[in-house]
């Protein structure tokens, strides 16, 4: 079954972050539009895509947008990941043994990012690394931040058009 598509209805999922705090999909949407970006550790297509993540978090006002990441790891594990590649956004830990998250959201393979909105939609998605699908999580970003898109991608740096999930 494939992941939840454009138009349907966004399950709702209460995890908790690294920090140990509640999160509720629900209560963080009645505020703002999410991004929820599913990945496991040791995914080399994860690796590669949260960078670009962190830079899209770190460009827009943290009120208009609610971005976390949700870890199909252990809490350690998702420590190490998170210092290694310079993640500062939130991120919530699934589950390890059962997944409850992962499994509402019907993934297949990671990295997986869901765009919801404030009515509890998903308005957008995109599975693996897909230049041309984060340059549009971008504009999707800066659209709900009510300013122009940020330069994600730094002059002279070499970017894959396409690496499978």
């Amino acid at each position: 079954m494939p992941p939840l598509e454009a138009g349907a209805n966004a399950p709702n999922i209460s995890l908790t972050t690294l920090q140990g705090k509640s999160f509720s999909l629900e209560q963080a949407r009645n505020a703002t539009p999410v991004v929820a970006a599913f990945f496991k550790v040791g995914c080399p297509t994860c690796q590669y895509a949260f960078p670009y993540f962190e830079r899209i978090f770190k460009a827009y006002p943290k009120d208009k947008v609610t971005f976390v990441g949700v870890s199909q790891d252990t809490k350690g594990d998702t420590e190490a990941f998170t210092k290694r590649f310079g993640v500062t956004f939130p991120i919530l830990l699934d589950d390890t043994r059962k997944y409850p998250a992962s499994n509402a959201y019907r993934l297949e393979n990671v990295p997986t990012t869901f765009v919801i909105s404030s009515a509890g939609k998903v308005e957008f998605l995109s599975v693996g690394w897909d230049k041309q699908e984060v340059t549009r999580l971008n504009e999707l970003v800066a659209k709900a931040a009510g300013t122009s898109p940020a330069q994600i991608f730094k002059a002279g740096e070499q970017v894959l058009d396409f690496k499978a999930g």
